[in-house]
């Protein structure tokens, strides 16, 4: 059984999945690769502990208090690739980036390749469900390009300058 709720923030409303325990999504409002077929099934449930935890993160997040990924119980939806990009976004601080590159490096180890392609990387990136808690925002090209965000390059960039990124270098291809 899942549930749902929502989350009035500075970018927009957010809604979130459960599935009773866990944090299973996180979206923007208009996102790309909405959780329609979670949320399809999901019944729409405001009380829940897992809710009251991810808003008073968000809450903490967005007054800049710099909560910690681990504070919550995240179980995002993915197959095992997916799921190692996914633990290595959470491994990004808060305030800096990385690239679509070094996390193909990283994933490269972890699964004993020679490489592996920034394109499947930045797949896996952009459908990540757990938006702004697994912070795939803190990606971007190795150019400084700021591509492939699922909730839009402008509230990307509202993250980013959010945690305090230098983003003069960063462009929108």
């Amino acid at each position: 059984m899942y549930y749902s709720t929502t989350y009035s923030s500075p970018i927009g409303l957010l809604t979130l999945a459960s599935d009773e325990n866990h944090l299973i999504g996180l979206w923007l409002d208009g996102q790309k690769y909405f959780g329609n077929q979670i949320l399809e099934k999901a019944i729409t449930k405001d009380d829940l502990d897992i809710f009251h935890h991810t808003k008073k993160w968000l809450d903490m997040y967005f007054h800049k208090e710099k909560p910690s990924i681990k504070e919550l119980p995240l179980s995002p939806i993915g197959s095992e690739f997916r799921q190692i990009v996914w633990d290595i976004l959470c491994e990004i601080p808060y305030g800096e980036v990385t690239t679509y590159g070094e996390i193909a490096k990283k994933v490269a180890i972890k699964t004993n390749r020679k490489s592996m392609s920034s394109q499947a990387i930045g797949n896996a990136v952009g459908h990540n469900p757990i938006s702004i808690i697994i912070p795939c925002h803190r990606v971007v090209g190795a150019n400084g390009s700021l591509t492939g965000y699922a909730g839009g390059i402008d509230k990307k960039m509202i993250l980013l300058q959010h945690e305090d990124v230098d983003t003069t270098h960063f462009f929108i291809p």
